[in-house]
């Protein structure tokens, strides 16, 4: 965990590095559903490579928002899980999720906007 005189001043710009960056919010949100697996985690984002889905896995763990269990079986098993700081997430982490739905839906109407009016300037013009 990184000690507070590490961490940025601005508690969004605190936010952001800690779960900022291309994967760790994607893993944060696939372990909201509950424990998972590494071969779990690695399925469901599948453009991500081993070391970097190990590495991201690693951070989170660093700065206490997931926890790693291993059990002692043959072959060994590895469960992922939220902690309770990372359990806190699952708010925003859902907002995100209403938002981002929202804001695709925006971008169709948009695109559609667009093509609409290009094809309307495309008929004046040939008039």
């Amino acid at each position: 965990m990184r000690a507070k005189e590490e961490l940025p001043e601005c508690p969004v710009a605190t936010a952001v590095s800690l779960i900022g960056g291309k994967w760790k919010l994607l893993i944060l949100y696939e372990l909201a559903d509950g424990p998972k697996r590494f071969k779990e985690l690695r399925d469901t984002n599948q453009n991500i490579s081993a070391k970097v889905l190990t590495e991201s896995i690693q951070d989170l763990m660093n700065e206490g928002l997931i926890v790693r269990i291993s059990y002692p079986e043959v072959p060994p098993r590895v469960n992922y899980f939220l902690s309770k700081n990372g359990k806190s997430l699952i708010p925003l982490i859902r907002e995100m999720l209403v938002w981002g739905t929202e804001h695709q839906k925006y971008r169709s109407k948009w695109a559609a906007y667009g093509k609409s009016e290009n094809k309307q300037r495309r008929q004046k013009s040939e008039r």
